[in-house]
């Protein structure tokens, strides 16, 4: 990770501002942290290769149709109209994210992340096909041939086949993806959806195989505002240089008070294991992304030293600074979890849950748009009235057809001269006439001496309305929209 070495400035010296990236190969590793590192990876990757093939009430249960501008999730359409709900699952989002790095640092970066999840993947495929860690090193530095070609091919065909179906997956989430297999291979599939399949297959490709820890260091913002989340209480990756140091060497055998020595063995493995290249005994850096290789490492090495586990441990700023009893554990990190700040972001975060998800169940599934007719502002009709015509657009929300009814009110002697009862499929929208009669002489205010005043014309030539639509169904409460009769001009 270091590149060459900047001397003092002198006549004829070069300063070398930027150091040279050096390949990482992080080091398999076997414990309970791994095990729930991948026992997350598998849950996400379930969950996201797996949603868009659910079906429910005979559609995509989850499907984002740009196209025709409805968000399907489960049981729930949403319109563009319905923006607010996305708005609310973003700020939950934020807080939630809050509330994790206050409680335990970059826990998201280590273990849901997909740049760590599919990096994981890409990890495990490398080993398997390319050996661990020193052989993969070997074969790096090694000359060309048969044996290379073929790992690495094999390695980037299987690379290949993973980025595809990811990049699959992710247009399967914005058009139907039981349609897609055919329409591809058919080659029916429209340019942005082959450019977006592409484009998100290489991406995975190119930030799981090549970029990966880059991406965390230097790419991803969280990495550099994370600190200003974290306070003297936050459970981190930390090393215990109380006990570890000094380091070094020593038998098995060996005592390490005797020889003056703590109980890091100095054996570098906890920096081979890490997937961002970083000495977690040097101090928490912002490089970290909290993974936990280096704690299932070092209980290893502290098993096979006989040495208690903890070097490395989850444990707070405020706990590693103070006298600790080794035996004792580590309660009084994790007694400091509920704490004022902790427990702001917890129910801020459950009241804003709370309030999204109770608007969401009682929302009125009917959106309703009044557009005026622009074609014929205002006329004059049989039987002495005047029409205006309005179109309404009816979206209805829900998962089964409604039946609405239109009324009008707001001018005495209004009256719809259309029909106004309409059906509106499930999930869909429609656009009806809709004719509007007042009688001629509603628009005389009888203050003709004053009609010189261009309040008064323009009071004479416009007046409000009110149009509302109800269901005939389970959703009585109406939906009202304002709008404003016009009358011809005299």
């Amino acid at each position: 990770m270091s590149g060459p070495t900047a001397k003092a400035p002198s006549n004829g010296d070069i300063i070398w501002l930027y150091q040279a990236t050096q390949k990482i190969y992080p080091r398999s590793v076997n414990g309970r942290f791994a095990r729930l590192r991948w026992a997350v990876v598998l849950i996400t990757q379930l969950l996201f290769y797996g949603l868009p093939w659910l079906a429910w009430n005979g559609r995509q249960a989850v499907l984002f149709d740009l196209g025709a501008r409805k968000f399907y999730l489960f049981g729930v359409v949403l319109w563009p109209q319905d923006f607010i709900y996305l708005t609310g699952l973003l700020v939950m989002s934020a807080l939630a994210l809050f509330l994790f790095t206050a409680v335990a640092g970059r826990v998201w970066c280590g273990y849901a992340c997909p740049q760590t999840v599919y990096t994981e993947i890409f990890l495990w495929i490398e080993r398997l096909l390319e050996g661990d860690r020193n052989v993969r090193m070997k074969l790096d530095q090694g000359p060309w041939g048969l044996n290379k070609a073929l790992r690495k091919g094999a390695k980037h065909l299987a690379w290949g086949a993973v980025a595809v179906l990811t990049g699959f997956t992710f247009v399967g989430y914005f058009e139907p993806i039981r349609d897609l297999p055919a329409e591809i291979l058919t080659l029916n599939a429209s340019g942005w959806t082959l450019f977006w399949m592409l484009f998100y297959s290489v991406a995975t490709w190119g930030n799981a195989g090549f970029m990966r820890e880059q991406v965390c260091k230097y790419m991803c913002p969280y990495a550099r505002f994370q600190s200003a989340m974290f306070d003297h209480d936050t459970l981190t990756v930390t090393y215990d240089q109380r006990r570890g140091e000094p380091r070094g060497s020593r038998p098995r055998s060996a005592d390490p008070s005797t020889l003056n020595l703590g109980s890091c063995i100095d054996c570098s493995l906890c920096v081979q294991v890490c997937p961002t290249g970083i000495d977690i005994r040097q101090g928490l850096q912002y490089e970290c992304i909290g993974c936990a290789a280096c704690i299932d490492v070092c209980d290893d090495v502290m098993d096979r030293m006989n040495y208690p586990r903890g070097l490395i441990r989850y444990t707070t700023e405020r706990e590693v600074q103070r006298p600790r009893d080794i035996a004792k554990g580590n309660e009084g990190a994790l007694s400091h979890l509920l704490r004022p700040r902790t427990l702001v972001y917890a129910t801020i975060l459950t009241s804003i849950f709370s309030l999204w998800v109770w608007a969401l169940s009682t929302r009125n599934p009917l959106r309703v748009d009044v557009i005026r007719d622009r074609n014929a502002l205002a006329r004059v009709v049989e039987d002495d009235r005047i029409e205006n015509v309005f179109r309404l657009q009816l979206m209805n929300s829900d998962e089964h057809p409604h039946r609405y009814r239109v009324s009008v009110s707001g001018i005495p002697g209004i009256r719809i001269a259309s029909a106004s009862q309409f059906q509106v499929d499930s999930a869909s929208n429609r656009i009806v006439a809709l004719r509007v009669q007042v009688p001629e002489d509603t628009g005389d205010t009888g203050h003709a001496d004053h009609a010189d005043h261009a309040g008064d014309i323009a009071h004479r030539r416009s007046r409000p309305i009110e149009i509302q639509v109800t269901s005939d169904d389970e959703f009585p409460q109406p939906i009202r929209e304002k709008s404003v009769f016009l009358f011809p001009a005299h």
